[in-house]
């Protein structure tokens, strides 16, 4: 480069730490090395691993390092560094750079880099702090706690098999010999099923079966499983969901190890698992509201590690849902058993396993039959229980009164099914507006098949059902996003009071809004936005780019709600789901303002899909 090239760029490395504490021979010689390198955002990654190794100096533009696995370590923009990492250790590099924008990048040569290093030692102080920085951000990422922590670093219990023609006297043996509590059975190094010490007593001791018995006569066929590297609430999740305590640990479709509970309580940072298990020892409601006090310390504690919003969700859906269930078992403990098979159901963000600070009750009762007087007593004294606990708890009464204490959500399998089937049918704007949130809905307690034989009815029903997917459409794109015109963030006020941009009602509503009606569409029983939006895009003819932005969308929104709300607890104020743009950084900021973009793209996706013929 002659000096008319170089000038701008040694009018910018020198304004740089570290570079501005280098003398103008050594920035001279820094620049003539550089070369200039530009990155679009369609290339998605810049491919480190591949080139030489250099130090990269973003001039404009964003980028994010991931590790391997996809979880983030650190965002840069105009003037921060990468690459400097694999240049001081030697290692090879497995972390990923993910273009968020196009731009301008700088790179420096290796022997460039070390020359600067030899002349200067502020220059090489300040990048030796850097990696030590770099690596200490990555090692708590992937340390054994609940939000990041992964299978792979759990000490899990050591597979042992069996295939399914042997004997349960030969697999007692066998567990006996290995002090192990489970075997994976296996035929031709395929996992088929799992038997436990508790399959052992309830499936073969009670029923009165010998030892000859076969294996695959008593086993649990095609068990639930989990992959190496997903995370460990994800297992913990599983587990609390199934009612298992066992579970086969997958790699390439082969199972290598079985991860227990005690795996998993035996991690002191797992935090969560710890709570739910204080929970599941209560015997009185007033116990569970001092337990249940500490879910703002687990709130921060999760979102001071970076927890995404998606992990978070889960894991105070995961404690809600274990105070629930306890609640009614205390319940039932004063109440005596059930008159009938029922079903508990949650409603909204509990549902969809995607709860915040300060989230009130949605809930209802599904009952096998209508209900007489006996029967209604019992129901209506356990759901008051039930409801009035989780007040206490501190998740409020719902507003709106979608509750199981009202009479009118506690009803019957054939009611539930003529109240959904009145909704569909005659979808009236306002009517459909205010049970949108029904159509959200998990069981939490009970007999599920109630509930899998409710949802099969609404899902056969919404299918292709152009009227009533229109008339959703229609209430869905009424709200849209805070973005005016050029792009500006359209702020909220109440009088005079700067509110900001509503993150809830402007953002992660809209878009489950949008994933809720393509799941009514498509049949897809998933109710997790996240998990709906996934199997959306197995189905032909999506556009899988839109459903990965829009999945994208709801993390970064998601998540600056929630470290919102994690300043305004520490600063003693109300929580709430406006943001102040000015709080943000330039580039939160644009992070912020293309996630709602996203979303308003969405909304024509589905203005167009089922709103085309009407």
């Amino acid at each position: 480069m002659d000096i008319t090239e170089l000038k701008p760029i040694t009018n910018f490395i020198a304004t740089l730490p570290p570079f501005d504490k280098l003398s103008d021979s050594l920035i001279h010689h820094c620049c003539q090395s550089i070369s200039v390198v530009y990155y679009g955002k369609n290339d998605q990654f810049v491919h480190v691993d591949t080139n030489p190794p250099q130090l990269y100096i973003v001039r404009t533009g964003a980028f994010e390092i991931t590790t391997q696995h996809g979880e983030l370590i650190d965002r840069m923009s105009d003037g921060q560094y990468f690459g400097f990492s694999g240049m001081l250790s030697g290692e090879k590099v497995v972390n990923k750079i993910r273009i968020l924008e196009d731009g301008l990048v700088y790179q420096l040569p290796l022997a460039a880099f070390n020359h600067l290093r030899a002349n200067n030692q502020l220059f090489d102080q300040f990048f030796n702090k850097a990696f030590a920085k770099r690596i200490r951000n990555q090692e708590e990422l992937l340390s054994n706690n609940i939000n990041t922590g992964r299978i792979s670093s759990l000490r899990s219990t050591t597979l042992i098999s069996i295939d399914s023609h042997s004997t349960i006297q030969q697999a007692a043996v066998l567990m006996s010999e290995n002090r192990v509590s489970s075997l994976a059975i296996i035929n031709n190094k395929q996992l088929i099923g799992v038997i436990t010490d508790r399959d052992l007593r309830e499936r073969v001791l009670a029923k009165g079966l010998t030892g000859t018995t076969l294996v695959n006569q008593v086993m649990t066929d095609s068990p639930t499983t989990i992959a190496k590297h997903a995370l460990i609430f994800e297992a913990m999740l599983l587990m609390s969901e199934k009612n298992i305590h066992h579970l086969p640990v997958m790699e390439n479709n082969r199972a290598i190890s079985m991860l227990t509970n005690t795996d998993i309580m035996s991690q002191q940072s797992s935090q969560p698992l710890f709570l739910i298990g204080q929970i599941n020892r209560q015997n009185n409601t007033s116990d569970l509201v001092n337990i249940s006090k500490k879910l703002p310390n687990l709130l921060q504690n999760l979102i001071s590690n970076d927890a995404k919003a998606q992990e978070i969700g889960q894991i105070l859906t995961l404690v809600t849902d274990a105070l629930t269930k306890r609640l009614i078992g205390i319940a039932q403990q004063q109440l005596g058993a059930a008159p009938m098979k029922f079903c508990w159901l949650a409603f909204g963000s509990q549902a969809r396993q995607d709860q915040a600070a300060g989230a009130d009750q949605d809930n209802a009762l599904l009952l096998e039959y209508e209900t007489n007087s006996t029967s209604a007593k019992y129901f209506k004294q356990l759901s008051e229980l039930v409801c009035n606990g989780l007040d206490r708890c501190g998740f409020p009464y719902c507003p709106g009164n979608i509750m199981a204490q009202n009479p009118q959500w506690r009803c019957s399998l054939k009611q539930w099914q003529a109240q959904f089937s009145q909704w569909i049918d005659s979808p009236q704007p306002q009517a459909l507006l205010n049970s949108s949130i029904f159509f959200d809905i998990r069981p939490i307690y009970g007999d599920t098949i109630l509930f899998e034989k409710l949802q099969h009815d609404i899902l056969k029903q919404t299918q292709q059902n152009d009227i009533f997917l229109a008339a959703l459409t229609r209430n869905a794109i009424q709200r849209i996003p805070p973005l005016g015109f050029f792009r500006n963030f359209v702020i909220e006020r109440d009088g005079r009071e700067v509110k900001g941009i509503d993150l809830k009602h402007k953002g992660l509503a809209l878009i489950n809004d949008i994933s809720r009606i393509y799941a009514l569409a498509y049949g897809i029983p998933e109710v997790n936005s996240k998990r709906r939006l996934t199997a959306l895009m197995a189905i032909k003819g999506i556009n899988q780019q839109g459903i990965k932005n829009l999945i994208d969308a709801a993390e970064i929104i998601g998540h600056k709600r929630l470290v919102n709300q994690g300043v305004q607890y520490k600063q003693g104020v109300p929580l709430s789901n406006y943001l102040l743009p000015d709080s943000l950084t330039p580039l939160s900021q644009h992070h912020l303002k293309e996630a709602f973009k996203v979303i308003h793209d969405s909304q024509s996706g589905i203005k167009l899909s089922f709103l085309r013929q009407f």
